[in-house]
């Protein structure tokens, strides 16, 4: 839900166990969010909404234009 955190997933957690993580950038439509709790899951920068798997086709209908790879990181990449 924000890129701070995202950046933190990307780098610290996904390179060391997969070798390059992304972030990424895109819009959900609002209505279609408000089913979904915001969950703080360690500091206030911590911050999900945890969307069940049997609902991520549908919550993928909803994303609004583009999804956008905004920053990389991993063995070749640099940060962008």
């Amino acid at each position: 839900m924000n890129e701070d955190y995202a950046i933190q997933i990307a780098r610290d957690w996904n390179v060391p166990a997969s070798g390059s993580g992304y972030v990424t950038r895109f819009e959900v439509q609002m209505d279609f969010l408000a089913r979904y709790q915001e969950q703080v899951v360690g500091g206030a920068m911590h911050r999900e909404l945890w969307v069940p798997a049997e609902e991520l086709a549908e919550f993928n209908r909803h994303i609004v234009g583009r999804i956008e790879v905004i920053q990389s990181f991993g063995v070749g990449t640099t940060q962008s």
